[in-house]
């Protein structure tokens, strides 16, 4: 078995547009199991709705989330490892989102906070349907009684491009990043798919080259690099399937599968 820790992006990787996960490449993902492989799911979402995909396929193990600022235990919900971010710090970023009506969630590991529940917009509320969360009012920062590890902005493209801009030029406090086209994210300066990932890796007694790696994003990079083989969706940008080793097809015609297929199975 060359591959012994293998990681999955979910969002435009492991599912396709529809948010679905096929059963072609969910019983792909079992036999890969079998085979002795670690699969863990290494996403910019939250343990509450990524551990359910792992449950759907019959696997334990860790999920990596909030693009690897929470490393999370499956099956006893614990919080193995968090990159904590600085909640004063985080104040000037809030009320830059307020001012320009961006709209942004707070994330501990397990729960998420907006501003205002019932004011959401219906593309906001949809948005947060379709990635099967409801988040909660926000409460005073010094109340929130666990650490915060990722604020992540929602708008249009351009919006969070000048956004990314513009913050992008303040003092450097924070790992920004764009984790989808509509999103951005900050999180503590170490936290990364990538650090996480090399972090599950030498828990597990995993070597680098013996991780392989599938991702479809920015935000996938660190860990496609870290892998031994990092595979790029061929729905990524051209700058992801740069940074990878190969590219499988796109996610909405199985290219988790097809991958896994070709150097897990063959």
């Amino acid at each position: 078995m060359k591959y012994k820790l293998i990681a999955l992006d979910v969002d435009g990787t492991l599912l396709n547009d529809n948010h679905e996960l096929t059963e072609q490449t969910k019983k792909t993902i079992q036999e890969v199991s079998r085979t002795g492989a670690e699969i863990v799911l290494c996403t910019g979402r939250g343990p509450q709705n990524s551990i359910p995909f792992m449950e759907e396929i019959g696997l334990k193990g860790y999920v990596i989330s909030h693009n690897g600022a929470a490393t999370v235990d499956v099956v006893t919900k614990e919080v193995v490892h968090q990159f904590a971010m600085d909640t004063k710090a985080i104040g000037p970023y809030m009320d830059y989102f307020r001012e320009k009506k961006v709209h942004f969630d707070v994330n501990t590991a397990f729960r998420m906070y907006v501003d205002n529940v019932d004011g959401m917009v219906v593309e906001v509320r949809s948005m947060y349907e379709n990635f099967l969360m409801l988040p909660a009012n926000l409460p005073p920062m010094q109340e929130l009684g666990e650490p915060v590890v990722k604020v992540t902005a929602f708008d249009y493209a351009d919006v969070l491009d000048k956004v990314h801009e513009e913050i992008g030029k303040w003092t450097p406090e924070f790992n920004i990043l764009r984790s989808g086209e509509y999103f951005l994210d900050l999180m503590h300066p170490d936290a990364s798919k990538g650090n996480a990932l090399k972090q599950l890796a030498k828990r597990r007694g995993v070597r680098p080259e013996e991780v392989l790696a599938i991702g479809n994003y920015y935000n996938d990079i660190t860990m496609l690099t870290f892998a031994g083989l990092g595979i790029a969706m061929d729905n990524s940008p051209l700058e992801v399937k740069a940074a990878a080793d190969e590219v499988t097809a796109s996610n909405n015609e199985d290219g988790v599968h097809a991958a896994l297929l070709k150097y897990c199975l063959s």
